[in-house]
């Protein structure tokens, strides 16, 4: 075991050798009923981890499904304040991270210490934070928010409350312009969603007249203004399951275009072109999950996602807080 940890802190994740015979997928599921383990994968992830898992989802889905899971080990094939959030629903369960290096670059863009002093400047505010961000900065929110109830959060309070929203201020302009509140924003971003081609994504249309853009609302403005919808990750694939439409061109991580196949196999799906043409638009960090990882990670119960009492404590409330309006509102 101190071979494994001293491995740990040096990789960020359990590196053991594997048989190369074994059908790592027949494996992991043997783990997951040996375990009483439940899998949850973000829609970014490789389609061979989508595939096996037991819930897919965004952000409100999977923070949904932490709170209400049955399993005495969530593993989280997703990035590390999602692993996070699970501890923070679950404290009692053990919680699982194939990779502790699975980070996040909106996350990152918004340390805490500074957050809390920005917040000091406006004290008749409340602070809606954005669910990709760390336990901590949760910890000085009023309540937190996702891509898909954010616009319906904001709206559920008195229009004379004030509001500072972050971390990203991307999600946070669309939300001021779909709720015309005057929201105070972090200046914080997705590298995924600031990366696409305003110039080459018009080429696209071009070529599909028929096409729908859709996108993600952490996309810069530019972008938003010109997609005939924007919508959360789950809110795009509905999307394209109702749509008419044969051809859409995906503006956001392109991890979701597996669903989009699977649910709509006599459909085209175009990731939406970075301005980089050597760039692409996968998230670096969700990529870092892959099948070995999550195999090791579930047979040696490694990595494990922990937070003290007091962090949790600070975090679960605004995260309640979002889940009991979500619930009122129907979301």
């Amino acid at each position: 075991m101190e071979a494994l940890l001293t491995e740990l802190n040096t990789k960020g994740y359990i590196d053991e050798p594997i048989d190369p015979t074994l059908d790592l997928v027949d494996e992991i599921n043997k783990l997951k009923k040996e375990k009483n383990a439940v899998l949850l994968a973000h829609y970014y992830q490789e389609p061979e981890i989508q595939d096996i898992a037991d819930y897919i989802g965004d952000s409100l889905g999977l923070s949904q499904q932490a709170a209400k899971t049955e399993a005495d080990v969530i593993v989280f094939a997703g990035v590390h304040f999602m692993a996070e959030t699970a501890k923070i629903l679950s404290p009692q369960k053990k919680v699982l991270l194939p990779d502790l290096k699975a980070g996040c670059s909106l996350s990152d863009s918004c340390p805490p210490h500074l957050f809390a002093k920005f917040k000091a400047q406006y004290p008749d505010h409340i602070a809606i934070t954005y669910v990709n961000c760390t336990a901590e900065l949760k910890g000085l929110s009023d309540i937190v928010c996702t891509s898909s109830n954010a616009v319906q959060i904001v709206n559920s309070l008195p229009k004379e409350q004030k509001i500072i929203f972050g971390p990203d201020k991307n999600l946070g302009d669309y939300v001021k312009k779909k709720t015309g509140r005057d929201l105070v924003l972090w200046n914080g971003a997705c590298m995924v969603h600031e990366i696409f081609s305003q110039e080459r994504i018009a080429q696209l249309r071009r070529e599909y007249p028929g096409a729908r853009f859709i996108a993600h609302p952490e996309c810069e403005k530019e972008i938003l203004d010109t997609a005939d919808y924007i919508g959360s990750t789950s809110g795009l694939l509905k999307y394209t399951k109702e749509s008419n439409a044969n051809v859409f061109i995906v503006a956001t991580e392109s991890g979701i275009i597996h669903q989009m196949q699977k649910a709509n196999p006599q459909k085209v799906f175009i990731p939406a072109p970075p301005n980089n043409a050597c760039a692409c638009n996968d998230c670096p960090y969700m990529k870092l999950n892959t099948l070995e990882k999550l195999y090791n990670c579930m047979k040696f119960e490694l990595p494990e996602v922990d937070l003290s009492a007091d962090v949790i404590e600070r975090a679960r409330r605004p995260i309640e807080r979002m889940l009991e309006i979500s619930e009122r509102l129907g979301l």
